[in-house]
């Protein structure tokens, strides 16, 4: 083992360091200079790097950690001592380690046996590591930590690779120009002023929150223009979120090709080499003696349920996270504030309900019992006849969401989708004005996507395949060694091509094509088969109650039915939601995207489809299959020729609906949203703290030394994306506007609901995930689609539910066409058809024919059929046809109507606001200003140049008399002048 004479000159059991293996790092031509050398002098060495935000030299900042796993021998101490002494004889001028505390011992002369697999990994790291300081980054290697067998690699970007890669990916940074932003006048700025002045109390203390009057222009790095930007401060010119960023893209297109292919970050973290990698948080967020950061700013302006009714701190949100991760608070908070209205009417629209539920006459003529109105039993031979009195209370309760107001709220409601995603736009466009992401494209970051871990072993595993195959075809003509070992060795570095060379074609993903085919409609399948299952539990609970001998048992049937019924569904519904979310992202794994864009993309379009059929069915069934397949009595549809199909109620199957959706609904959020989110981060924090402390308990020393930044947030949750995050708001969303004509308290529930999940996620993302890495991008992406695509739908759902499923069309149709008085009295006599008891089918009718206390002869049920005593008895009538057509048109009118309302709304109020185009366009005057001037100003200097050398040149001619005057260069060798520009 060698090590470096000028790294050490006390030893090395003195000064706290330990020896680590550089042999691989020798093979690769690894050379680290002595400014990257560890100052092990230092006092507290802790408290100057500010306990791991720096190297311990306390001045380079860490801008990105790799974590690693290694096997640490107990007679460590010992073998590294022996390796010191055994070291010192020997010559070490290019031979030098990583700094840090403590490293690796080398296996060969130090460390006992270790196994084939972590002899590799260390292989690759090593070289890795090499490679990334060959990239110009600076790494400092730790071992000493509080955490048993895990290793740190703390990384740093100097000031030039900062500026290359800033230039490389095109960066806007802010110039030294300023410019004034355009402001209202005259009544408009008086009444922002106002408006202002309101709200104060409810905006944020952040700085980055308040109104700026000035403005940076901004423009892409350039290290030849660099005079352009303004680099007073350069600790600070690049933030850590932009510092995370630029190493992340070094970090994913450095290659490690010892492991036989080319590897990047994604492939050694996939293959187990590191085991985590991540930027770290700006400090602690609580505590005595914190130092003010963004992190802790954060926690108390935007992560604390205490300030629930202010507005989010947006801009520090994306400077700390990055614009995707802003972008999904912003559209969250925009779409919370637009609940607002819809709340407000929705309440309206529930009061209304309330006030004139005794002034409605249907209802009312199913509670008069002077009616005396017979129904048919609701099931064979164990029901009985019942009262249409007895379901008074659900009449009632049917008439607050089955009236008129809420034909209007499903007409608002789809105004209001299409407004929101108009309002999101104009909001859009000015984020991405603020933060500069005016002139960024997606391209851009396409072309620097790379290839996903996955996607290299697969086009690996098919080069090695073909490879393997043209062998075979010449085993019988002979190689000669020197040509097997150079084709080796041009595999091996020819490995970071494998995937420009080979590409998955369509007949490579068949296979996994064929699967996600057919696992899709086996969990469609599966969906339909679990509410099916829930229709036979319905049936067959309702005729076992309906057995009872007590009044109260029968009376409470439908309800007890309805509810159970309904919490099963929630439960499945939670169980499988989490299921199909796993079985989504394997589905997707098999199809082997190449980009990280591609693999979100199709997660996110099969778990949403998967969820949405989870979530939507059972009450698809409600709104629109339940009671439509029933028969008539004497001829009723059956299943597995013992279940008759269950009926709605006689106020309709809009109640049940409302039930099943609410639910649904504040189960959903309450239990999976809110219950796991807080509940799941917990408990698996709590595992992780039982499992360190079990590693501390074998080293008492580790008590006495704080942690590191870097070592707290290695015990933080991985950042998983924002899938999860925008599918919960997209299913909720889909509750507020498909069916919002059954259930006008939806958007409370998700207004309530959303003012708790922005603290939640904020305070998760603050106190309980890593750091992710920060990411640009200039809109939402496939959700704005999905939300559209809801948008539009449920224009067409709501359509079917008021016509189909309320009884708001029938009304109509009696109001117009068949009341003698113009009043809505007798509606109900006219929506019951009569059947008379004897014609029953054997074995159907009531084992109890008295149980009213009378005889009964004709019974009455909802259906508009012929009586017993017409020539066509048990036909339709000419009123089905009369309502059905009335129903037909209704969709098709508000089908249209509303779409065209829509698109009214979406091309009337303009995407880009007006006052963020003039800013644009004046931010592209101005940069053509800067430029010219620039121009200007080097012809003048070169003018003034060219003069002074006229002047002079004839000192520089009598040394030189040969040289043409024209050659301005051999005129600078005489004379230099500065060229400031």
């Amino acid at each position: 083992m060698r090590v470096n004479k000028t790294y050490s000159c006390l030893p090395a059991e003195e000064k706290g360091i330990h020896i680590i293996n550089i042999r691989a790092i020798e093979d690769i031509g690894y050379d680290q200079h002595e400014s990257t050398l560890l100052n092990s002098l230092s006092k507290n060495p802790d408290a100057d790097c500010k306990y791991g935000l720096y190297f311990r030299d306390g001045k380079r900042k860490v801008d990105y950690i790799l974590v690693y796993q290694y096997k640490k021998s107990s007679a460590g101490r010992t073998l590294a001592r022996r390796a010191h002494n055994d070291s010192t004889a020997r010559s070490t001028k290019q031979e030098q380690p990583l700094p840090g505390k403590g490293v690796q011992l080398e296996m060969g002369e130090s460390e006992p046996h270790m196994d084939y697999h972590e002899d590799d990994k260390r292989f690759r790291r090593e070289e890795y590591e090499g490679n990334l300081v060959e990239a110009g980054l600076e790494l400092e290697r730790d071992e000493d930590t509080k955490i048993h067998g895990i290793g740190f690699i703390k990384i740093h970007a100097p000031w030039n690779v900062l500026c290359r890669e800033a230039e490389f990916l095109k960066l806007k940074m802010p110039t030294k120009k300023m410019y004034q932003i355009n402001q209202t006048h005259g009544l408009l700025k008086k009444i922002n002023s106002v408006i202002q002045k309101i709200t104060e109390p409810i905006q944020p203390k952040v700085a980055e929150h308040k109104p700026q009057m000035v403005k940076r222009l901004s423009y892409p790095f350039s290290r030849e223009k660099q005079h352009l930007f303004d680099l007073s401060d350069r600790d600070s010119f690049f933030d850590s979120k932009t510092r995370s960023t630029i190493v992340y893209e070094i970090l994913k297109r450095t290659t490690c090709t010892k492991a036989k292919y080319s590897m990047g970050i994604t492939s050694l973290l996939a293959n187990g080499v590191y085991s985590a990698a991540y930027p770290l948080h700006d400090g602690d967020y609580e505590g005595e003696n914190v130092e003010p950061n963004d992190r802790k700013l954060l926690c108390e302006e935007w992560a604390s349920y205490g300030v629930f009714y202010k507005y989010q701190p947006i801009d520090l949100v994306r400077k700390y996270f990055g614009e995707k991760i802003g972008l999904y608070f912003a559209w969250l908070g925009v779409y919370t504030q637009m609940l607002i209205p819809a709340s407000i009417v929705g309440i309206i629209v529930f009061l209304y309900g309330c006030a004139t539920v005794d002034e409605n006459i249907p209802s009312m003529e199913m509670c008069d019992q002077r009616n005396n109105i017979t129904m048919c039993p609701l099931c064979d031979r164990t029901c009985s006849y019942w009262k249409m009195s007895s379901a008074c209370a659900t009449a009632r309760a049917s008439h607050l969401f089955d009236n008129p107001a809420t034909v209007f709220f499903s007409v608002f409601m789809a105004l209001w989708a299409a407004t929101f995603m108009e309002h999101w736009k104009r909001k859009q466009m000015r984020l991405n004005y603020r933060w500069d992401l005016t002139g960024f494209e997606e391209e851009e970051e396409a072309v620097k996507d790379h290839p996903r871990a996955e996607y290299e072993a697969k086009v690996l595993e098919k080069s090695l395949r073909k490879e393997h195959k043209q062998k075979e075809k010449h085993r019988y003509f002979p190689e000669e060694t020197a040509n097997k070992w150079r084709q080796r060795v041009k595999t091996v570095m020819a490995g970071v091509k494998l995937a420009d060379k080979e590409k998955l074609t369509w007949k490579d993903r068949f296979p996994a094509y064929l699967t996600n085919f057919v696992g899709i409609i086996f969990m469609v399948g599966l969906t339909f088969a679990i509410v099916f299952g829930v229709i036979i539990y319905r049936i067959s609970t309702a005729a076992a109650l309906a057995i009872s001998s007590t009044p109260s048992g029968r009376s409470s049937v439908r309800v007890t039915v309805t509810a159970t019924a309904v919490i099963i569904n929630l439960v499945v519904i939670i169980i499988l939601d989490e299921v199909y979310g796993c079985i989504a992202r394997w589905l997707t794994q098999i199809e082997v995207p190449k980009t990280d864009k591609n693999f979100e993309e199709r997660l996110i379009f099969k778990a949403f489809l998967l969820k949405f059929v989870n979530a939507y069915t059972p009450i698809f069934y409600v709104a629109f299959f339940k009671g439509r397949f029933v028969g008539r009595p004497g001829d009723y549809v059956y299943i597995f020729h013992s279940f008759r199909m269950e009926e709605c109620a006689p106020g309709g199957c809009l109640m049940e609906l409302c039930i099943q959706l609410s639910i649904i609904m504040l189960g959903k959020q309450l239990i999976q949203n809110n219950l796991f989110e807080i509940g799941i981060p917990k408990m698996k924090k709590f595992i992780r703290y039982l499992k360190l402390k079990r590693r501390r308990s074998l080293d008492h020393e580790e008590h006495v030394k704080r942690k590191q930044r870097y070592e707290v947030d290695y015990n933080l949750e991985p950042f998983a994306g924002l899938t999860p995050e925008y599918m919960e708001m997209i299913i909720q969303f889909g509750f507020v506007t498909l069916f919002v004509a059954s259930f006008p308290l939806a958007p409370l529930f998700a207004l309530l609901n959303n003012i708790i999940e922005i603290r939640l996620d904020a305070k998760k993302f603050v106190t309980e995930l890593r750091r992710p890495v920060a990411v640009r991008a200039k809109d939402i992406g496939i959700w704005y689609n999905i939300l559209r695509g809801i948008g539009k739908l449920a224009v067409i759902i709501n359509a079917f539910v008021i016509s189909f499923t309320s009884d708001f069309i029938p009304r109509l149709v009696y109001l117009y066409m068949y009341s003698e008085n113009g009043t809505m009295h007798g509606f109900v006599n006219h929506t019951l058809s009569s059947f008379n008891v004897s014609d029953f089918q054997a074995g159907t009718a009531p084992n109890d024919p008295m149980d009213l206390g009378y005889e009964v002869q004709i019974c009455r049920y909802k259906d508009y059929r012929e009586p017993p005593w017409s020539e066509n008895k048990y036909d339709i009538s000419k009123d089905f046809w009369a309502v059905l057509a009335a129903r037909l048109a209704f969709v098709i009118v508000f089908q249209n109507l509303v779409m065209f309302m829509s698109e009214f709304v979406d091309w009337i109020i303009p995407d880009i606001p007006k006052d963020i185009s003039q800013q644009i366009h004046k931010e592209k005057v101005l940069m053509v200003e800067v430029f010219m001037r620039e121009e200007q100003g080097k012809l003048q200097m070169l003018e003034t140049w060219k003069e002074k050398d006229k002047k002079k040149g004839g000192n520089c001619n009598n040394h030189s008399p040969k040289l043409p005057r024209s050659h301005s260069g051999s005129l600078s060798s005489c004379h230099s002048y500065p060229l400031d520009v």
